[in-house]
């Protein structure tokens, strides 16, 4: 982890390994293939309401990933993950900057995430960018049955991170 990873657009390509990786971090409740297949058809068109980014290491391997959807002013963080061996070095911060910088530029007027209630280090990253609890969505999570506590950042354009060098450990 010499090197900080660069960050690019999600390809077709990039499924495998992102697949491997959300494996990994997510066993219980991992996307599909087809999941992201139907994701990544919504990105590459004048109308568009997907944003996917990938993390590349210096090797070219795929060390995290992030999603965004993006519809009538209002933003959704789809996934957002890193690997293991990137947690605390920043680029947890890097991807979510990217997508609010993103949901900005979509003018969004909102953005919204659900995270795994079990995982306090995930939302300790979102609260630092300044998404606040609006609720909880039972059992969300499947087939764990994990419930979800969804945050909102508001005004993503007021809150763009683009100094994310700023920001300490995250995931």
């Amino acid at each position: 982890m010499s090197q900080v990873p660069n960050l690019r657009e999600m390809r077709w390509w990039d499924i495998a390994p992102v697949l491997e990786l959300e494996g990994e971090l997510f066993p219980e409740d991992a996307w599909s293939a087809g999941m992201f297949w139907s994701e990544l058809a919504d990105t590459r068109h004048p109308r568009a309401t997907r944003w996917y980014t990938v993390a590349e290491d210096a090797q070219g391997a795929v060390v995290g990933y992030a999603g965004l959807m993006a519809v009538a002013g209002s933003g959704d963080v789809q996934t957002i993950a890193s690997a293991r061996s990137y947690w605390g070095s920043g680029l947890g911060g890097r991807l979510l900057a990217r997508l609010i910088g993103q949901a900005a530029a979509a003018g969004c007027g909102e953005l919204l995430l659900e995270v795994r209630v079990d995982n306090p280090r995930a939302q300790r990253l979102y609260e630092r960018f300044g998404f606040r609890p609006i609720g909880i969505r039972p059992k969300y999570y499947q087939p764990s049955g994990v419930d979800a506590l969804v945050m909102r950042l508001d005004d993503p354009a007021a809150n763009n991170h683009d100094n994310v060098g700023a920001l300490s450990q995250d995931g």
